[in-house]
Parts: C-alpha cells; structure tokens; sequence
C-alpha cells in the first residue's frame, strides 16, 4: 500500500462533545462556526465538517434553523469549500444502569429519518452516517443506530443525492457499511471515516487502523483521525497508509502541551505534516472529483 500523494484535509470544527467551557477558541454560534470554517479553509482545508450548537448554552443541536444559518453563512463568503454535515446527532440513549428501560437525562434518541431534516433542506455535498451502535464512554451513555436505521438513513441519502460519510467505530461497523454496500444502498465511490480512539471502540492503533484499511471496499476513499494528542501522529498515520486525514476541534484542543488551539492552526498543522511527508494538499474541487461529489455550484 503506498502513501497518498494528494491528501485531502477535513477539519471537524466544533463536534458535540462539552467542550465548550474548555477552550475560548470552540466556535458555537452559526457566525463563529461560519467564521472558524473559512478561516479552516483559508489555511488548506478542503472539506470542513458541520455540527451546531445552542447559541445561548453550548449545547449540541439538531436545529434546522441552525444549520441553515451557518450554511449561508459559509456560501456567502465565495469560500469554496467542500461542505460536511453531521447527521449522527439523534442518537444519544443514556439509561439507569439499575432500571434500564428508564431514560435519563441527556437522551436525545431519535429515528433514522429523524436526524436528516436539515439535509433534506440543505443538501450538503456530504453527510455523515454513523454505521453502528457504541458503548460512548464510560457510565451508561449509548449511541444507537441500528441495521434497520442505518439502511432506511442510507436510501434517503442515497435518494437526495448527498454522499454519505460513513462513521467507523469498530470493526463490526466496517463490515456492515459493506453490506449497505453490496445490498445497493451506498453508491460509489464509498467514501469511509474510520474513528480512533473513542471509547470504548476502536483503540488508536496503528495494527487496528491497518486491520481496518485492509478491510474496505475495492474503490473506498478514505480518511482516519484519533483523539487529543494522537490526532497529529495519526495525520501521518493515515497519509502512509494511503488516506486522507481529519483534524480540529472536535478532537483535539491543543496545538502543543498547555497550548489551546484554533481550527485554522490545527489545519495549517497537518499541511505542514502533509508536506514533509512529500505529498500535495488536496483542492476542494480535487476533492469533489475523487469523491464523486456535485461540481461546485
């Protein structure tokens, strides 16, 4: 397997995670979000990826509005850059370990369909479709999406004519993104983000990642990331094994030990990895044509 000569750089700018009372630099309104995005792209990010945020708390949001907001936001800059939203939020089961049937508070569980309005009414160029269930950290939090989800989540995208950016957790998750593949419901290229370093899934290995890549599709594009101060060794971890890479604040906070980060830092970090590796920063419309995206409109 050799080394991708012409890496695509996605950056994660905000997330979901409680992160915001941690670093001044998390962006959380629509115009922060929009703002820390072109300063993203400006530094050679091809592609950002879209959570919102409660503009007055902080909080993760499945608002519309929201989305619709920062969307705009971003186009009516000329920015160019490949949008990516999030369509994993709606998944979040936390329960009473004694009483499991009980939901406590920060559930947030919703159907397939139910977390895809706002790309209905958006129709980004990508989306992301989170490919299984997940033990999220320690105490009782879920994530849930089920096979029945995922397959009725992955023909509406399908049918929208938005990419699916499929979330790997596990191996498990892999394996079924496949057979959403061979049943018809993933057209190609599949394109794949195999997550590290969340627990409790995939451990960021290197023998795991490469166990991983060994796994895709013929075809598949791809990109990996792992957390905190992983997220930059797996920039060159990713680039050797032939992938595109993801920073940002989602995963990782910090530039250096006690040193908070930007999202625009974070990206001109990994250009600066990308290149001494000896290989080339990806264009937004390079990006578009290897993933199969709509031209630039």
């Amino acid at each position: 397997m050799s080394p991708n000569e012409n890496v695509v750089i996605t950056c994660a700018l905000t997330g979901a995670g409680d992160t915001v009372g941690r670093s001044p630099h998390v962006p959380v309104t629509p115009e922060q979000i929009a703002t820390s995005a072109v300063e993203a792209a400006e530094a050679g990010a091809a592609v950002v990826h879209i959570h919102v945020r409660d503009p007055e708390t902080g909080a993760p949001s499945r608002d519309p509005k929201l989305y619709a907001e920062t969307v705009a936001r971003i186009r009516d800059t000329g920015t160019d850059v490949v949008i990516n939203l999030t369509a994993g939020m709606g998944g979040d089961l936390v329960i009473d370990p004694q009483r499991p049937l009980e939901h406590l508070p920060g559930t947030d569980l919703v159907s397939g369909l139910e977390r895809l309005p706002h790309v209905e009414e958006l129709l980004p160029d990508i989306c992301t479709l989170d490919c299984g269930s997940l033990n999220f950290g320690d105490g009782s939090n879920l994530y849930v999406s089920t096979p029945d989800m995922l397959r009725e989540g992955a023909k509406r995208v399908q049918e929208l004519g938005v990419r699916p950016e499929l979330e790997i957790f596990d191996t498990g998750q892999l394996w079924f993104a496949k057979q959403l593949l061979a049943e018809g419901l993933l057209d190609n290229p599949t394109l794949f983000q195999l997550c590290m370093g969340i627990p409790w899934g995939a451990p960021a290995d290197p023998g795991v990642l490469q166990a991983m890549v060994n796994m895709l599709p013929e075809g598949a594009q791809w990109a990996s990331f792992a957390l905190g101060r992983t997220q930059m060794p797996w920039v060159a971890q990713s680039i050797l094994l032939g992938g595109n890479v993801r920073v940002g604040l989602e995963d990782n906070l910090y530039l250096s030990r006690g040193v908070k980060a930007t999202n625009a830092q974070l990206v001109e970090r990994a250009v600066l990895l990308t290149e001494t590796l000896g290989a080339k920063v990806a264009t937004p419309d390079e990006a578009r044509e290897r993933f199969g995206l709509r031209p630039r409109s």
